[in-house]
């Protein structure tokens, strides 16, 4: 869990690492994104949520330099560095392929680096073992582990918690935020899950090819557009979001673990992350 006075210590937001302005991303005679502004700062974890569709993952694209801009600009620090998790990692599970090296396979990077990096996500333990015998949850934290091997400024997470079960969500989720305090970067999140990361992030961007609104988890939560466009599945996401509020006192953004009584599912909007969610098709049974 994270630690309060390693939340109260991080920086307060500065110039951002990373920013959206007038982007917009035209394929196939139509616009996928129009009109996006929005930026991430150092300290904070910014996640983006929308349907399936909504060009959450071109615009992380655009972001990582991907894809081109149809119209206006991404904008990043000149010696800003990204660390990675992708929504899929495919990979052949007939080669005799060990989690270290997974780890160097696009990037060289020195045993230590590697092997703090492991520990850092909570499974240095399994430096050796066969990646298609580990769980969902496992593989999930070794690709953490390969996002943050060279210290980056700013994590971009496309659905890292694909999968995993409800316990090991809150558990990624958990892992995330700490990290972000060690490592003092800016995180950008792309999730489906609603009612777990808005106790998870600092500022929420909801997206359906323009952003609908953003903000503050508890302001979005009610947010007349973000209702209108989940939903069902958005007014039980705010009824828990303030219900959780209500009964916690701890800091903002810290997760409600598994235990609590008035928590009953992570509701997914769709069947995106059900029927076909492990982050590895044809790998290993998820689990936490």
């Amino acid at each position: 869990m994270t630690d309060p006075a390693a939340a109260k210590s991080r920086p307060a937001a500065s110039a951002p690492l990373a920013a959206a302005r007038g982007l917009g991303i035209r394929r196939g005679g139509r616009w996928l994104l129009h009109d996006i502004d929005f930026e991430v700062a150092r300290g904070e974890i910014v996640t983006v949520i929308g349907p399936n569709g909504a060009g959450k993952t071109t615009l992380i694209k655009a972001l990582l330099g991907l894809i081109e801009p149809s119209r206006g600009r991404i904008e990043r620090g000149a010696s800003v560095s990204i660390g990675y998790v992708p929504q899929r990692l495919h990979v052949d599970w007939t080669l005799p392929l060990t989690v270290d090296r997974l780890m160097t396979l696009t990037r060289r990077a020195a045993p230590d680096a590697i092997a703090a990096a492991l520990q850092e996500a909570g499974v240095g333990h399994l430096a050796g073992s066969p990646v298609q015998e580990l769980s969902g949850g496992e593989f999930q934290r070794m690709l953490l582990a390969r996002a943050i091997v060279a210290r980056p400024d700013l994590l971009v997470l496309d659905e890292p918690v694909q999968g995993v079960d409800y316990s090991g969500e809150i558990a990624l989720y958990e892992l995330i935020a700490e990290l972000r305090d060690r490592l003092s970067c800016g995180v950008l999140l792309v999730s489906h899950d609603l009612h777990v990361v808005m106790k998870a992030t600092d500022r929420v961007v909801c997206l359906n090819g323009h952003v609908c609104c953003t903000g503050e988890p508890r302001d979005v939560a009610r947010d007349p557009e973000y209702l209108r466009l989940f939903g069902a599945r958005g007014a039980e996401a705010v009824a828990i979001y303030t219900h959780s509020h209500d009964h916690e006192h701890g800091i903002d953004g810290e997760v409600i673990g598994p235990g609590h009584a008035h928590r009953h599912d992570h509701g997914h909007l769709d069947d995106h992350g059900h029927g076909h969610g492990h982050a590895h098709p044809g790998g290993p049974p998820a689990g936490a």
